[in-house]
């Protein structure tokens, strides 16, 4: 880790291999305790090796955001690959590319005029989801539509060359949420009708598939998904710990930013980190308080815990500035490294393309 913090010359996100394997086993024994495939959305690392370290746990279908990530991770040996994302009519070539090369698709719809689309374009047979919309109001049909869900449900049943095989909902909702309890209320009432649903189409053979981070982390059993899609688990991050969903020490990202410079006067550290390195996504609290990640020092096998009473209160494009308590910039100079533990784990690894482990070795990203 020495060698490697010499070597830094510019914002690096550093992963704790140990950590991360360790967040891996924990969610694939949960779900395995709760009767649950466990189908792992691979947009939070987006990387071939960390892919890698699925498959030596038996792993063997992924989730992925995009029709490019699929063919990305198909490169790296996954051929049964849920495309969580509305389906795109205008990537239907590259669909048809990786089914054509034997990769099992599963697609997401929402709406009677894409399926007639899809029908009418797709060559060869491939796998559809029911995207249902259970509270988080983004993309799919509301769960309550019943009558709606039903009717898109048979017409992709009919299909020749669709394969309907089941409802796929994403609870973002419970990022909202403001206790277990809710998280568990909004959890039970979603399967309880995607069950109902399922006994009205009257085929008990289709899955329900559910994903979210918080919900998969923080309840002991979510009886009733077929399977489980969770992402952000694998490194998790500083919203992560405000829900509940990890502890500090499961967090298994921090990007070293070098320090440019230290103002005393008011406390802060400028540093080589911005939000093309950590998005400009952030926690908000009362009085207009934005928090954009948390320091911590960087040490010989990883990272310190928190540094007290610091924290990332701004971002630019390329500047981080943290601050302080008071007293503390005594200890820190122009061209020290500093850690940060980042807000979003998922936007992070996206925004910098590539990761460096504690040994210092790349690992390489889809981006």
């Amino acid at each position: 880790m020495t060698l490697l913090l010499d070597s830094i010359k510019q914002p690096t996100l550093l992963v704790d291999a140990a950590k991360t394997k360790k967040n891996i086993i924990r969610m694939m024994d949960k779900a395995t305790a709760n009767k649950a495939v466990l189908r792992p959305h691979f947009k939070t690392h987006q990387s071939g090796l960390i892919g890698n370290w699925f498959k030596t746990l038996d792993v063997d279908r992924i989730t992925v955001s995009s029709v490019e990530m699929a063919a990305y991770f198909a490169q790296h040996g996954w051929n049964d690959i849920t495309i969580a994302f509305p389906v795109n009519i205008r990537e239907i070539r590259k669909i048809n590319h990786l089914l054509a090369h034997g990769i099992r698709l599963n697609l997401l719809v929402e709406a009677q005029d894409t399926v007639k689309l899809l029908s009418d374009a797709i060559e060869h047979e491939t796998g559809v989801f029911i995207k249902i919309d259970s509270g988080n109001k983004r993309s799919g049909i509301p769960i309550q539509d019943t009558k709606c869900i039903l009717q898109l449900s048979h017409q992709v049943f009919k299909s020749d060359k669709l394969l309907l095989k089941g409802w796929l909902t994403h609870a973002g909702h419970t990022y909202k949420a403001t206790s277990v309890s809710a998280i568990r209320s909004l959890t039970e009432e979603t399967v309880q009708r995607l069950k109902d649903i399922r006994t009205q189409f009257g085929e008990d053979g289709l899955l329900l598939s559910w994903g979210d981070t918080p919900s998969c982390s923080v309840l002991d059993e979510i009886v009733g998904f077929d399977e489980w899609r969770p992402g952000n688990f694998v490194f998790y991050d500083i919203m992560q710990y405000h829900i509940g969903s990890c502890s500090l020490a499961d967090i298994a990202i921090a990007v070293a930013c070098p320090i440019v410079a230290v103002h005393k006067e008011r406390d802060q550290l400028i540093v080589y980190g911005g939000s093309i390195h950590f998005s400009a996504e952030y926690i908000a609290g009362d009085s207009g308080f934005r928090l954009y990640g948390y320091p911590v020092l960087l040490e010989r096998n990883g990272w310190s815990e928190l540094v007290t009473g610091a924290w990332v209160r701004a971002l630019s494009q390329e500047h981080g500035v943290i601050q302080l308590p008071k007293g503390m910039t005594n200890s820190f100079r122009a061209g020290d490294l500093i850690g940060v533990l980042p807000v979003h784990a998922c936007l992070t690894v996206n925004a910098m393309g590539k990761m460096q482990n504690l040994n210092g070795e790349y690992i390489s990203c889809f981006r």
